[in-house]
């Protein structure tokens, strides 16, 4: 499977997802890796962990990067050495990557009922009453746990919890945006999700305002 979606969200950020259905050995034509990431792979038990890590150079090669110009800090996040920034996702049967100007970050999650079970730990229930059904629920409280997702792999710090420092304004379906803010070791950094949901998944990015309210 081809390029699965491409969103230009502004002049320089893009969002790329792959629907991950070829084999390893499809995915593995064409794209050469760093020994390091070779290794990284032949390391990896599952199938579709291998398959989702080959579908995200392809991801890479779809902006005109390979592997060689990828590279992790300590802490894991990875990086692109023309000074670009990069945040990658996998889930299942998807993958996906965003690169921009700025800091930026990418979730993509299965909606699954057992996010009822941990929502809890992340996010106060109480704001989800009005919600009609499970499944909605469901939903919506997907969409969150991406948004958080997305906004920690963005931020980068250390011991941010996502329920006592993440917020994320409540929205409706149809708006496919919202907001949020880290409120973290005495500063308040406001963040825009953008959010879409597509065979059962939900794919939220995010990125930085502009000017950060006190």
């Amino acid at each position: 499977m081809p390029l699965y979606k491409r969103i230009t969200i502004n002049s320089g950020t893009k969002v790329l997802i792959w629907k991950i259905e070829e084999p390893f050995e499809d995915l593995s034509r064409g794209i050469e890796l760093t020994p390091h990431c070779r290794e990284r792979v032949e390391g990896m038990k599952s199938d579709i962990h291998q398959r989702g890590f080959m579908s995200v150079r392809h991801l890479l090669a779809a902006e005109g990067y390979s592997d060689y110009d990828l590279f992790y800090d300590e802490e894991g996040k990875p990086h692109l050495k023309d000074g670009k920034y990069i945040s990658i996702t996998h889930s299942f049967e998807f993958s996906g990557i965003i690169i921009g100007d700025r800091e930026v970050g990418i979730d993509i999650e299965k909606q699954r009922e057992k996010i009822l079970l941990i929502a809890h730990k992340f996010t106060p229930l109480e704001e989800y009453h009005t919600l009609a059904n499970d499944e909605a629920l469901v939903r919506k409280l997907t969409i969150v746990w991406g948004a958080k997702e997305a906004v920690y792999k963005s931020y980068a710090r250390p011991k941010v919890s996502f329920l006592q420092h993440i917020n994320i304004t409540d929205f409706d379906f149809d708006d496919f945006k919202t907001t949020g803010k880290i409120f973290f070791d005495g500063k308040t950094s406001w963040y825009d999700f953008g959010f879409l949901e597509f065979e059962g998944f939900t794919c939220v990015y995010a990125l930085p305002q502009d000017e950060n309210p006190s």
